[in-house]
């Protein structure tokens, strides 16, 4: 990774800005997804977006450009052009306002997960020449030749932006097979060298435009943009993927003792076969999931050492302790009582252990 190290938060790893959410979203609306079918990728809500912190699990946006490359070839670059300064927010000054184009990209290497999943490969070269390159953690073919054409078309769009001039790259390569014509994406990038079935997907620019003073360039801002970076990372609020939603759903039904599918399809602002649905896109179904969270629940209760087991059945729905006492058994092979004293010898030499003074 160029630039000095960064110790960044795993919370966020696997999940993507709510900006560029946004932005992709908003792009699969405008060139004529279904709304509904938009509406139900999870996290896409404008509530939910409305937040610089929020981030999004990465796959929901990945789904947005399986969508979208349903709708042809250009997507990618339609996206592109909708991203104007400013879009991604501290990313997009990130990348324009160093003493040049190689320097400000470099600077802003390590902040590449302001806008997506540390996965999401991002790659600089500099050699004179600036080689920027994108490696996408989508399976799917016409996705990730999206993906990589708009984000090859992203950074051309900034380097524009940042130079104040009509920069032409003197290479563009993509992984994906050429489409019967593009044309499209030869006037997108201004330029005819454009390869397909290439190792990498990647946009080279000449070292004269690489190394050219920037017009924006402002060093005490760069600054500034990097310590809200810092906070930003620091301050991110992952929201829950559909199943751990789900599952939050659920052990809250649970505990409140209203533990019935329609009610945990309500939490969710769903139908119940709709629920059911998406448990089996997870390969998962209800009864599954409702007997792994009684057990979770059934555990922390016996550890709590509080509630008898006639109690903790009643609590989480079992016709009686009887009922309570065969789950445990399938569940652990043991009984509730010898759980609950396995449970306590551990918490025991657990608060033990912690208090021993050091050698």
């Amino acid at each position: 990774m160029v630039g000095h190290e960064r110790d960044l938060d795993t919370r966020i790893d696997g999940t993507t800005s709510s900006q560029l959410i946004h932005l992709v979203r908003d792009t699969a609306l405008r060139v004529g997804v279904a709304p509904e079918r938009v509406a139900a990728v999870h996290g896409t809500d404008d509530a939910t977006l409305s937040g610089e912190l929020n981030r999004i699990p990465l796959a929901s946006l990945v789904r947005l450009w399986e969508m979208l490359a349903e709708a042809g070839s250009g997507v990618g670059v339609a996206v592109a052009d909708a991203a104007t300064l400013g879009t991604l927010t501290t990313w997009d000054y990130l990348v324009t306002t160093g003493p040049t184009l190689a320097e400000s990209l470099q600077a802003a290497q390590p902040y590449h997960r302001l806008v997506t999943a540390a996965a999401e490969g991002f790659d600089l070269h500099h050699d004179g020449d600036l080689t920027i390159g994108y490696r996408t953690t989508a399976d799917g073919v016409a996705a990730s030749a999206a993906i990589n054409e708009y984000v090859l078309a992203y950074y051309l769009r900034r380097a524009r932006e940042a130079t104040g001039r009509q920069v032409t790259p003197t290479r563009v390569t993509f992984g994906h097979s050429a489409p019967r014509d593009h044309s499209a994406l030869v006037d997108a990038f201004g330029t005819a060298r454009i390869e397909f079935d290439a190792p990498a997907d990647s946009i080279t620019f000449a070292a004269t435009d690489a190394a050219a003073p920037l017009p924006r360039a402002d060093p005490m801002l760069a600054e500034l943009l990097r310590s809200h970076a810092d906070l930003v990372l620091a301050s991110a609020r992952p929201i829950p993927g559909p199943l751990e939603a789900f599952r939050i759903a659920l052990s809250a039904s649970i505990a409140q003792g209203d533990p019935a599918l329609a009610t945990v399809a309500r939490r969710l602002a769903m139908s119940p076969r709709t629920l059911q649905r998406h448990l089996a896109e997870h390969q998962t179904t209800w009864r599954q999931e409702f007997d792994q969270a009684r057990y979770e629940q059934a555990r922390d209760l016996l550890a709590e050492n509080r509630l008898t087991t006639a109690a903790i059945a009643t609590r989480l729905g079992f016709a009686d302790d009887r009922a309570l006492r065969k789950a445990m058994h399938r569940w652990t092979g043991t009984s509730a009582s010898q759980l609950r004293s396995g449970l306590a010898l551990q918490e025991g030499h657990r608060q033990t252990t912690a208090h021993d003074p050091p050698e």
